[in-house]
């Protein structure tokens, strides 16, 4: 069973930055693909960014040129690096790792980020 836990959120100026980590309890996380989303207040959850096992990357136009997805995997961890941080941003933001062998996708609590003044 994979167990993830973000950490890193919080409140923030608009204009400020976060760094939001992924920590997952895998041995094959290498393999895994890795995504974060977010939800926030009235809308749908929505794909942020992606990181392959092979470091193919995907971003959400919205966070384009901000947001930067990373991995470490002798860590089992992914980190999502937001600056430029908007007052839209704000979201519950959810790590996902997706199994490629099962299909099977793994969830994180969510964490919280704010961004107001």
């Amino acid at each position: 069973q994979v167990h993830l836990v973000e950490s890193g959120g919080g409140l923030v100026q608009p204009g400020g930055s976060l760094r939001l980590s992924c920590a997952a309890s895998e041995n094959r996380f290498s393999e895994y693909s890795i995504s974060w989303y977010r939800q926030a207040p009235g809308n749908e959850r929505e794909l942020v960014t992606f990181i392959t096992s092979g470091l193919s990357t995907y971003y959400l136009d919205a966070v384009k040129g901000r947001f930067t997805i990373s991995r470490d995997n002798a860590k089992n961890t992914v980190y999502l690096q937001m600056n430029n941080l908007k007052r839209e941003d704000t979201a519950v933001y959810y790590c996902n790792a997706r199994d490629h062998q099962s299909g099977f996708d793994y969830w994180g609590q969510g964490i919280q980020v704010t961004v107001s003044s």
